[in-house]
């Protein structure tokens, strides 16, 4: 079997970080081809998340979740037979980021309706699932590659998605009303319906009308802007400071882990002191751990930032999807979560790019640290300034 690379395209959160396992000199396929791809694929999941956050808050999870897993799986069974490049981006560029575009808003989207008083820990159980994917997937990934090879492994990659993603799918229901039952598993016999008929509901017109809401779409695009940056440029930035490759791979392993001790953390809290002081937070250790970076010159300086920093990463992630709901309701939650996570992989794609173009400049990563301290710094100062919107702020 000819050696390869792997592809690693994180999302938004976000939503589960996508891992595509391409063998460069086999397919002899350039690495501009295969980034290509891979910026198609993160496109196709932001906006492709818009329209399955739209239709959530319609019709409901299930029947999307069953589409975008039949898509994710049938493009990674497809891609095991694939040989010419317009193939990657048809199965990967396009089905594989359809599949990918529900992970974090309808799941979170639909974690939002069932849960009011626990919303913020739910969300965060939720997405630690993304961070233990994120560690264990390429482990099994490579285990099947090295055992029976890269189309094989595919094959077997595929089914078992489409296996999964589908039989999850039938399960799901938008919210608790289907069940006849009330936010946090209450009996909507019991008292409390009255919370649940009299919540405020944001269309996204309405929200468009409001300040809160591009606080968030704009401090959305400082996140993603700095914490995909980091994920992308992390490890060579470690192994230009000397470290061994298999040092430096273990930085980008310490964010991952820490990540969902964030995702859970961040989670909890937001339950107790609310979205607004949750980001904020959130902006403060990212803010440490980047000026930290900037004076990090060994090793366990540089795991000490994956772990303050990978804190951060896995408490923004968490915290975004009840703070939408907390301000604009869960009416139109799919679609506005959405349209702040659109936001959020526009500043996520430009990010990584312009910081390997700076450093191709620079010779430096030092600038581009600065940069994204400043963006943080945007992100702190915006994010103080949320409030909680009336429905007169909109303009009705």
């Amino acid at each position: 079997m000819k050696s390869g690379i792997i592809v690693q395209n994180p999302s938004t959160g976000s939503n589960c970080e996508i891992k595509v396992f391409l063998f460069q000199v086999e397919l002899g396929w350039s690495r501009a081809i295969i980034s290509g791809a891979s910026s198609l694929a993160f496109f196709i999941m932001g906006a492709g998340g818009i329209i399955a956050g739209r239709l959530n808050d319609r019709i409901g999870p299930k029947i999307i979740m069953v589409v975008s897993g039949t898509s994710l799986g049938l493009g990674y069974l497809f891609m095991a037979r694939m040989q010419a490049a317009w193939q990657l981006y048809l199965l990967y560029g396009l089905m594989v980021g359809i599949g990918f575009s529900t992970h974090d808003v309808i799941t979170l989207s639909t974690v939002a309706r069932w849960f009011t008083e626990r919303r913020g820990m739910m969300s965060g159980i939720v997405k630690v699932g993304t961070g233990a994917g994120q560690l264990l997937v390429p482990l099994v990934a490579a285990a099947l590659i090295a055992a029976y090879g890269w189309r094989n492994a595919y094959s077997i990659i595929g089914a078992t998605a489409l296996v999964i993603l589908v039989m999850a799918a039938l399960v799901l229901r938008r919210d608790p009303r289907e069940k006849g039952q009330l936010p946090d598993g209450k009996s909507a016999t019991v008292g409390g319906s009255s919370a649940v008929t009299s919540e405020r509901s944001f269309s996204l017109k309405k929200a468009f009308r409001t300040g809160p809401f591009w606080i968030l779409c704009i401090a959305e695009f400082t996140i993603f802007f700095c914490l995909l940056t980091m994920i992308v440029h992390i490890v060579p930035h470690a192994t230009d400071l000397g470290l061994p490759p298999g040092t430096a791979a273990g930085v980008l392993a310490t964010i991952g882990g820490v990540s969902m001790v964030g995702r859970i953390s961040m989670g909890t809290a937001n339950d107790k002191i609310g979205g607004k002081r949750s980001l904020i937070i959130c902006f403060i250790i990212l803010l440490c751990g980047l000026c930290w970076l900037q004076i990090a010159g060994r090793a366990w300086m540089l795991f000490l930032f994956a772990a303050v920093y990978g804190f951060s990463h896995g408490g923004f992630f968490t915290v975004m999807s009840p703070t939408v709901a907390e301000l604009f309701g869960t009416g139109s939650h799919g679609l506005l979560f959405g349209v702040i996570l659109f936001s959020g992989t526009i500043g996520g794609a430009v990010g990584p790019v312009l910081a390997g173009r700076m450093f191709d400049v620079s010779g430096s990563y030092q600038t581009v640290f600065w940069v994204l301290i400043g963006l943080a710094v945007s992100g702190l100062i915006l994010v103080t300034w949320l409030r909680s919107p009336q429905l007169a702020d909109s303009g009705t």
